[in-house]
């Protein structure tokens, strides 16, 4: 593979075979072609990566990422390696042999991209070695984790302003898919150096947002997954660990094929069931956040939380890992008042100082705000990143509007019963004490404390306990009503309540009628704010055949070659492939996808695998 080409453009095509650059990727990779420093903040599945690949291939000399993760690691090399690109990774998998043999290669000019751990290049023979090269350019990938304000600080990604000061005259890009302003100020001041940023819109059209009143989760999440998802690749995210060793448990009893993933089991584990997920189709993984950063398999249909993430930022990096490919992806959540008290009971036990605790109760806030929304889910989440956009048609809200009605009466009854409980016993309650008290249940307990006689006892008959809950997290979650974790998750008021209580402040909540969750929309025909969403192309049952096949001939090939088989061609690239049917090389190397060297390399057995089907068809 020659080290230069005549142009991005002429890389794009001859090496990863796509026919024109999408978004902003030529001007970014014209501005680091140039010498030139560049934040590129693009959407996950939307090309961050080729804004440093093609200019390593451009520019003089071996292009260094500095990636935190030794699995994205590995498998960017692996798919760089089946693209015929010179490729390599120092980190801790390889022995003293393997990491003198890729030291060699990059000291000799045999390398088009090194890949290494922060702590690698931090290290003084990672500096001495890259004393010794002439370097294309440096990327930084997952460039957010500098932030000490953001949702994933690590503090190695801070010592990189190194870079800047040791090798001034060598191009930075930084990259990330998450970053509100202040975050990409802080990427620009402690990396760049007068960087120009080139920032994509955030949506993931293809992406369908769902939000679901949590009740019983685990059996919410089964009935997702089985209903929707039932043999696809997927994600489940939980706050504990215990949480996730049940939840694979429970999955895995009833017939998918689901793993547990967290920092407490063993690494030999964590690797194992790491690369079945990469390598094999149809894996469920369930998993703490410390599944988190580099998951590059395109093929993920569903992403899914049991708990809410603490952050627009998480929320949108974790679902961000659904539908890489573009093909039709859904993010699912289930939310209730637990999630809530949980994620500020954390903020208020932390031991960050309080600016940094103010942050992220805004932060907080603000993922309270988009999982309570009764409008488009998904202009809430652009216009958090600063990003204008109009109702997308492809959300549970946009799908199924759900009814508002004036609930003000309703949340001054509770405001009220919580006053008139704590006034008349000198103490606070918890909710289901004080439902039973608006709904008139005579217990041991409303006995004991004489509520039975408050005139706020069974006022509230005519709404069941369901939707007293519901009120009540809502009235949470605006900041009404605080729940003292600390104290039996008894409930206060708040000054913000006397509003409410007085009148001079209106409560509308989301109503759905029973039984009025619809049919999912078929995904042909929506439509997002920015154009057509991205679709599974209908197939014919010949072509869905054909297609079967070529994914069963994939997965042999990568198991042989020793590559997940998203590496060997995605599922985009086989569903153009079976569409097309391709008769001959050069009738191959029109579809979007096959490089040179894939149709050089895999091109005759694919022409066999079609021409098999067709005899059988």
């Amino acid at each position: 593979m020659p080290k230069k080409f005549p142009s991005a453009l002429d890389a794009l095509q001859h090496v990863w075979g796509y026919p024109a650059f999408r978004s902003l990727q030529a001007q970014a990779i014209d501005h680091v072609v140039a010498g030139r420093d560049a934040l590129v903040l693009m959407p996950t599945g939307g090309g961050k990566s080729l804004c440093f690949q093609i200019p390593a291939l451009l520019r003089e000399g071996v292009g260094i990422v500095v990636s935190p993760l030794i699995a994205l690691m590995q498998d960017q090399v692996a798919a760089l390696r089946e693209l015929g690109l010179r490729a390599a990774f120092l980190n801790s998998t390889l022995d003293a042999t393997e990491a003198r043999a890729v030291q060699r290669a990059a000291r000799q000019g045999e390398l088009d991209l090194l890949y290494m751990a922060p702590e690698r290049l931090l290290s003084e023979s990672g500096q001495a070695l890259l004393d010794d090269l002439r370097i294309a350019l440096f990327a930084i990938d997952e460039a957010h984790c500098v932030s000490q304000w953001g949702h994933d600080f690590r503090p190695e990604y801070g010592q990189l302003s190194l870079l800047r000061e040791r090798w001034p005259e060598v191009p930075r890009v930084a990259l990330t898919a998450t970053a509100d302003e202040p975050t990409r100020h802080e990427i620009v001041q402690r990396l760049l150096h007068d960087g120009a940023e080139f920032v994509s819109s955030f949506d993931r059209p293809n992406i369908r947002y769902r939000v679901v009143e949590k009740r019983d989760g685990r059996a919410q999440l089964l009935q997702f997954i089985r209903s929707e998802h039932p043999h696809d690749c997927g994600v489940v995210y939980a706050l504990s660990r215990n949480t996730v060793e049940e939840v694979a448990e429970m999955l895995a009893g009833h017939g998918l094929r689901a793993l547990p993933y967290h920092a407490g089991l063993p690494a030999a584990i964590r690797t194992a069931h790491l690369r079945r997920f990469l390598d094999e189709d149809g894996i469920v993984m369930v998993a703490t956040i410390a599944f988190g950063m580099g998951i590059d398999k395109p093929d993920v249909r569903f992403v899914a939380h049991l708990d809410m993430p603490k952050s627009i930022e998480g929320y949108f990096q974790e679902t961000g890992r659904a539908g890489r490919d573009g093909l039709p992806a859904t993010a699912w959540m289930a939310y209730g008042l637990a999630d809530v008290v949980q994620q500020r009971r954390l903020i208020d036990l932390s031991d960050a100082d309080d600016a940094y605790k103010r942050l992220s109760t805004a932060k907080l806030d603000a993922m309270l705000a988009l999982a309570e929304a009764a409008d488009c889910r998904r202009v809430r989440l652009l216009g958090y990143f600063g990003e204008a956009s109009a109702p997308c048609g492809n959300c549970d809200n946009c799908l199924n509007p759900p009814q508002l009605i004036d609930a003000t009466e309703a949340a001054q009854k509770l405001l009220s019963t919580i006053y008139r409980c704590r006034q008349a016993s000198g103490t606070s309650f918890a909710a289901s004490h004080l439902i039973d008290v608006l709904r008139g249940k005579r217990t041991e307990k409303t006995e004991r404390h004489g509520h039975h006689a408050l005139s706020t006892f069974g006022i509230g008959a005519d709404l069941s306990e369901t939707d007293w809950r519901l009120l009540l997290r809502q009235l949470v979650a605006q900041r009404l009503v605080e729940v003292d974790a600390a104290h039996f998750n008894v409930l206060h008021l708040t000054d913000a309540s006397r509003a409410v209580l007085k009148g001079a402040q209106r409560i509308h909540l989301k109503h759905r009628e029973p039984g009025a969750e619809r049919r999912r929309r078929s995904t042909n025909g929506s439509t997002t704010s920015t154009g057509t969403r991205p679709t599974m192309q209908a197939m014919s049952s010949a072509d869905a055949e054909l297609f079967a096949h070529l994914r069963t001939w994939r997965a042999a090939t990568a198991k042989e070659h020793g590559v997940p088989a998203f590496v060997v061609f995605p599922d985009a690239t086989l569903q153009a492939i079976a569409l097309a049917r391709p008769d001959s090389l050069d009738a191959l190397r029109g579809i979007s996808g096959v490089g040179d060297k894939k149709r050089d390399t895999y091109g005759a057995a694919l022409l066999e695998v079609i021409a098999q089907a067709s005899e059988m068809g």
